[in-house]
């Protein structure tokens, strides 16, 4: 992990859709619009990476991050999905939540050993600290980012 602390994500701001280039390592942060000045409150999403958003929000967090490595022909990853999306909104601010499409980055998947999907990866300070292959619920998720953290 090569990851600048430099290195900026794009976020879209909710209150007047303008794009805001956030530090890697701060989307676990609030901060604030550059345009109309609203809060942007840390992410609580997951966050669809590519190689380089990958590279530098796992290089750069200062939180756990899980990864959930999908596609879209998975039927459990359709079911995963909104555990997903609820351990991301439960952990905000204390942990990121990032989603990889395998079709489309076979490359992230190969890096880590995917070989079944959905696989879930926890990482800690750049480093890998768990990974799982399989269907879990939002609460598994949480409780891995908690210890984690």
């Amino acid at each position: 992990m090569n990851a600048k602390i430099d290195t900026k994500v794009l976020r879209r701001c909710a209150r007047c859709g303008a794009s805001n280039r956030v530090p890697a390592g701060r989307l676990s942060d609030a901060g604030r619009c550059g345009a109309c000045r609203e809060t942007l409150p840390p992410l609580g999403e997951p966050f669809d990476a590519g190689p380089g958003d990958f590279d530098a929000i796992i290089g750069a967090a200062r939180v756990p991050v899980l990864v959930d490595f999908w596609a879209a022909w998975c039927g459990p990853c359709k079911m995963a999905a909104p555990h997903v999306a609820k351990a991301a909104e439960a952990t905000r601010g204390r942990a990121l939540v990032l989603k990889v499409d395998t079709e489309q980055h076979p490359e992230l998947a190969a890096r880590y050993g995917v070989r079944s999907i959905p696989n879930f990866v926890i990482f800690r300070d750049g480093k890998v600290i768990a990974q799982h292959a399989g269907l879990v619920d939002a609460s598994v998720m949480q409780r891995w980012l908690e210890d984690a953290a």
